[in-house]
């Protein structure tokens, strides 16, 4: 499938009277007090009622939705009075191949002695879309544990494991002696290393179901839609192509017959982060993939403001969120249309509304310079931000923080904010400095199973030894709010149901854009940049950072 591409100079072709009304309402930026918010008077909520709105189809990278919704940032950026950071204004191209697959026409059995058994593709297994497969692979199946290789952390899963020629089964999690963000690591990055350098031809993944986010059926709709890859093939997880699959855990047990292990003794194991065997399974496995290919372009948008300091505003401080959702599908909630006004319009929401905080204030303007960059690509593998990270614009400067925000759910009143990779550098008692100052408890990794660390853009940054951190609002134990939380991760999260008809708590949002403000000063204005713990395990990349 290819998509017509808007040029990043066209306007916007949203309906006349409601955008106008709405730049109206932006323009003026009343400083509204939290107790008078609606959604009709949030200037945060009108940016997600344009980006969220029908007209843009849901933004999928390289739509005409998607280059309009970057035609939008790029208007206010201008309107706010912020410099043009891109290569072409405030636009950076971001080359991308788009691989839908076929699943009607693929075909993936497990094979023991002359016994084929053929799999459903779509219902016992799902096809990688974000990573270019093989047209046709056979080898033994083999489990991995947890498919974590961190020698450097004296953990290696793989050990006298026969890899080569084989496809890699590995159930998501860790043991208790690494930690979350190590966890998420090991399979974001050390994982494809490793199997590509071992010579492995396949791996299948699978999640432990307390951890599954989404229903199956979600997953499996979601399988059809065409994913994406960087052109620039240096830059991908995986450098070749390889057979890719997530399995459906409930019936995993397919791949463990006559192992001598069961799925549920494996997660039994997982549940309490211990050691996983490791073994060779009584199956091969068999797969023919059919992809179409085609190629697009999406923009990230960057803008600049300069800081006050001469010397210090060589140094740089990125404010980042996601412009793109999943686009459009099949109608579950209405109109078919994925909305993403949570994910991530909420955030690029806020990203417009502290850089106009920071710009109406001159007085206020830190020492550092800011970086605001809209990225493309997130939903499709962290890809416009892993591009942007690896080719800074000459407007960038020296990048020594990234605070990132996605999908920070206001849900209910602001009152704990967890900071992903607060442990690993100082920008945790920066956030928690900021947090004490306005009242807000700063709280641990709830879900360090959920890999978070590594699935929105700061890590894209933490690859290349910036440190980074990405605050979200996290309810309180015990209380309603987890109820709230749980349900919206269940019933909106990646569902057409992330719309603008979905309840929000405008003040709690407001409170959070307030602790943005702050955060970002403070870092900006520090006599020192930020500085990575001398005990972080992520503390090497700021001198080698990954390529």
């Amino acid at each position: 499938m290819r998509y017509k591409l808007g040029l990043p100079g066209d306007l916007i072709t949203v309906r006349a009277a409601s955008l106008a009304a709405m730049l109206m309402l932006l323009s003026a930026s009343p400083v509204i007090l939290a107790d008078a918010l609606s959604k009709d008077t949030s200037a945060w909520w009108g940016h997600i009622s344009v980006l969220a709105s029908d007209q843009f189809q849901g933004r999928l990278t390289g739509s005409s939705g998607y280059q309009q919704a970057a035609a939008y940032v790029a208007d206010r950026f201008k309107q706010f009075g912020l410099a043009p950071a891109g290569e072409n204004g405030y636009f950076q191209p971001v080359g991308y191949v788009v691989q839908t697959v076929m699943p009607d026409r693929s075909t993936v059995s497990l094979v023991r002695e002359k016994e084929t058994e053929r799999l459903s593709v779509g219902d016992d297994l799902v096809l990688s879309t974000s990573t270019e497969q093989r047209p046709s692979v056979a080898g033994p199946l083999v489990f991995a544990g947890y498919g974590i290789h961190l020698p450097e952390a004296a953990y290696d899963d793989f050990k006298e494991l026969p890899v080569k020629g084989a496809i890699v089964v590995v159930l998501v999690g860790g043991p208790e002696t690494l930690s979350g963000a190590q966890r998420a690591h090991a399979y974001a990055e050390s994982l494809p290393h490793y199997l590509e350098a071992a010579g492995a031809i396949g791996v299948v993944t699978l999640f432990n179901p307390k951890d599954r986010e989404v229903p199956w059926a979600r997953v499996k709709a979601a399988s059809v839609q065409p994913g994406m890859l960087l052109e620039e093939t240096k830059l991908r997880r995986y450098q070749h192509p390889i057979f890719s699959a997530n399995f459906n855990e409930a019936v995993a047990d397919k791949l463990f017959q006559d192992s001598g292990h069961t799925f549920s003794e494996l997660t039994a194991l997982a549940d309490a982060h211990r050691p996983l065997p490791r073994f060779t399974l009584k199956r091969d496995l068999e797969a023919h993939v059919v992809t179409e290919i085609s190629h697009t372009r999406a923009d990230n948008v960057i803008a600049r403001l300069a800081g006050d300091d001469a010397r210090m505003s060589q140094e740089t401080v990125v404010l980042s969120a996601h412009l793109d959702h999943l686009g459009t599908g099949t109608p579950d909630h209405g109109d078919g249309i994925f909305h993403g006004a949570m994910d991530d319009a909420s955030g690029v929401a806020s990203l417009l509304e502290v850089a106009r905080a920071l710009v109406q204030k001159p007085e206020n303007h830190p020492r550092r310079s800011v970086l605001f960059v809209a990225v493309s690509g997130e939903e499709k593998g962290l890809l416009g931000s892993r591009y942007f990270a690896a080719h800074p614009t000459a407007h960038a400067g020296t990048i020594v923080a990234d605070i990132n925000v996605d999908m920070f759910l206001p849900l209910y009143p602001l009152k704990r904010i967890v900071a992903y990779g607060a442990e690993e550098s100082s920008l945790g008692e920066d956030a928690r400095a900021v947090g004490t100052q306005l009242g807000i408890e700063l709280a641990p990794d709830p879900m360090p199973d959920h890999l978070v660390f590594v699935r929105s853009d700061q890590y894209s940054f933490i690859r290349k030894g910036v440190p980074a951190l990405m605050p979200a609002m996290t309810p309180r134990p015990g209380t309603a709010e987890t109820e709230i939380f749980q349900a919206w991760l269940s019933n909106r999260y990646h569902a057409q149901a992330d719309d603008l008809s979905q309840p929000v708590d405008l003040a709690g949002a407001d409170a959070f854009n307030a602790f943005l403000i702050k955060l970002i000063t403070r870092v900006a204005d520090a006599p020192s940049r930020p500085s990575w713990h001398k005990t972080s395990f992520f503390a090497r990349f700021a001198d080698t950072p990954l390529p």
